[in-house]
């Protein structure tokens, strides 16, 4: 009788034990910090509102996990909005500059100013647009953070294209919606996601620093700013557990997604044939 369990190919195994081995040192990095953090913290009997045990941390985190997820899910939904309309907005952008190169030089300066102001400074202006309890606030200071990582990166994806491509594409005659449709947006894909996955960070960083300038109680942001008020410094540092592991799941998925996107890429294939 035929088994109905098929044994797992050696190429697959093989490929999943690289995987494992090349996590190794980062988790062994990881360990080492926990440990030197603790001892660090014994050895110099650290206060705890200057730095708490990691293991003050860990059992806070436990003892708090439901209202912590909750305030996280919250939190991640602004970030979420804002990392959608930043994203999006900052893909057309690239697209128009890419099209029409005098308008991205026109405008680029603008860009690049915009991206140097401080986020600390957004932050009480779109709570003044938008209300202080609005969340589109949070999710527009997320959306500034996120729209210039991801229209750079796009555009350098959509410009950089070698020109023997672009000639042999003119030469069958193909027209500019052509070019960048079987051309110029595919060769962007790998820098594309190269700036999803930085804006998957930042747009975190955007929505918990909008709520520091006030949100609503189940916010995580103001969690974290309430226990550091009232002297709660290990269910604080809970919090930045929460928002540190959600914004690491983030970055895993959109990941995932790029080597789903890019298996046609060389370093793709050069990974998948080792």
């Amino acid at each position: 009788m035929t088994s109905l369990v098929q044994p797992v190919p050696r190429s697959v195994r093989s490929r999943v034990g690289r995987q494992a081995l090349d996590l190794l040192p980062a988790l062994a990095v990881f360990v080492l910090g926990i440990a030197a953090w603790q001892a660090i913290v014994v050895g110099f009997h650290i206060q705890e509102f200057l730095l708490p045990k990691p293991t003050s941390i860990a059992h806070s985190f436990w003892e708090n996990k439901h209202p912590l997820w909750s305030a996280g899910i919250y939190t991640f939904k602004e970030a979420l909005g804002g990392y959608a309309l930043g994203c999006a907005v900052g893909i057309a952008v690239a697209l128009l500059f890419a099209c029409w190169p005098p308008v991205g030089g026109a405008f680029m300066p603008y860009a690049v100013a915009a991206n140097a102001v401080p986020i600390i400074a957004f932050a009480p202006i779109m709570n003044d647009w938008f209300g202080l309890l609005n969340p589109f606030s949070k999710m527009a200071i997320a959306a500034v953070l996120c729209f210039f990582p991801v229209m750079i990166n796009t555009l350098r994806g959509l410009t950089s294209v070698h020109p023997s491509s672009i000639e042999l594409m003119r030469s069958y005659a193909a027209g500019r919606a052509s070019l960048f449709r079987r051309v110029r947006i595919p060769n962007s894909l790998p820098h594309l996601f190269t700036g999803l996955k930085i804006a998957t960070v930042l747009s975190m960083i955007g929505a918990i620093v909008g709520e520091y300038f006030g949100g609503p109680i189940d916010a995580l942001g103001v969690r974290i700013l309430n226990d550091s008020s009232y002297g709660n410094f290990t269910q604080a540092w809970a919090g930045i557990v929460m928002a540190s592991l959600l914004g690491i799941a983030f970055y895993a998925l959109v990941a995932a997604a790029e080597r789903l996107a890019t298996r046609w890429h060389p370093s793709a294939r050069a990974f998948q044939n080792e």
